[in-house]
């Protein structure tokens, strides 16, 4: 993530989604959607990223474009790096919550020029270390990293070796962590849960026990409304302070998420690019979805129609005119 180049961690794929099939993020790039890129069809393949936030993105996409615009749509789960590489090659249409990937925008949008920018998502996204709240007002100097390893035998797992926890998500997804903890001097072991839905499932435990955790965690996400948590202050970020993965020693940055098209289908994809260019909310919005399909467990096609019935004054200003 140098810029936050993910957030993030995988949560289940929730039911409507399409998981794409093959055992490694190469091999998912080579499956290409039976409606991208359709010469002359009204169809539309959207990249849908597993982290429920995305879901939520996706969801009121794909239901609007279905039921305002008459499209047929289709959803690809593909990691985020390898979207990049579909999106280049025309399998998939457009990536509605990028968290930052300076090397793929690179060479995509400016180099090869097969991706174009479809504008702000409405969302700034964040990246942490968490502590949760009940923790952070019993030990107030715990916020500060510096006395982070005054803690580490309280946030000591069967799992961290030793050292204190510090809880991450999954392993295919980049993170500082590792380099941070080295670089800090931190007596903590990073130790990945495999995935967004397993950490929420451990956060949830250890908050059920009142016990102590750090987790790596970000913002927005509607997990935040069920635990409170308290960021840790990391040394401040400053621009090209993560440029170098090995020696970074700075906190993540805040990023505007950003919305990208196949470049083919941001100029002939007619109503439904022009419907993905106008899509932007903020993150209350997408919060509420999200915790309709992570925590009320509507599959994302029920969520976004009950979000939709409640806020047309919103979207109807994203419908092309």
């Amino acid at each position: 993530m140098a810029r936050l180049r993910t957030p993030l961690i995988a949560l289940v794929s929730a039911a409507g989604l399409v998981a794409v099939a093959g055992c490694g993020a190469a091999d998912m790039t080579r499956q290409p959607s039976p409606f991208a890129n359709a010469q002359g069809a009204k169809t539309v393949t959207l990249s849908v990223q597993s982290w429920v936030g995305a879901q939520a993105n996706t969801a009121v996409a794909q239901y609007l474009l279905e039921h305002e615009l008459g499209y047929r749509v289709d959803t690809v789960q593909i990691d985020e790096v390898p979207a990049w590489d579909a999106l280049s090659q025309g399998r998939v249409d457009a990536i509605l919550e990028d968290w930052g990937h300076p090397d793929q925008e690179a060479r995509y949008v400016k180099d090869k020029k097969t991706i174009t920018p479809g504008g702000d998502l409405g969302v700034t996204g964040h990246i942490g270390w968490f502590v949760p709240t009940y923790f952070a007002k019993a030990h107030p100097d715990v916020t500060d990293w510096k006395n982070l390893n005054k803690y580490a035998d309280q946030f000591r797992t069967a799992e961290s070796g030793g050292k204190g926890q510090l809880l991450d998500g999954s392993p295919s997804y980049v993170t500082n962590d590792k380099a941070l903890v080295r670089n800090l001097g931190l007596d903590y072991q990073v130790v990945f849960s495999g995935s967004e839905a397993a950490q929420i499932t451990q956060i949830k435990q250890f908050a059920k026990e009142k016990k102590p955790f750090l987790t790596y965690w970000y913002k927005p996400q509607w997990l935040f409304e069920k635990v409170p948590m308290t960021e840790i202050e990391l040394p401040p970020y400053k621009d090209g302070c993560d440029a170098d993965a090995e020696k970074v020693e700075c906190a993540y940055p805040h990023t505007p998420l950003k919305k990208y098209l196949n470049a083919r289908f941001a100029g002939d994809g007619g109503k439904a690019a022009q419907f993905l260019k106008n899509f932007s909310w903020g993150t209350e919005e997408q919060n509420e979805v999200a915790l309709m399909i992570a925590d009320q467990k509507l599959t994302p096609q029920e969520a976004a129609k009950k979000w939709v019935d409640k806020n047309e004054s919103t979207w109807r200003a994203w419908l092309p005119k």
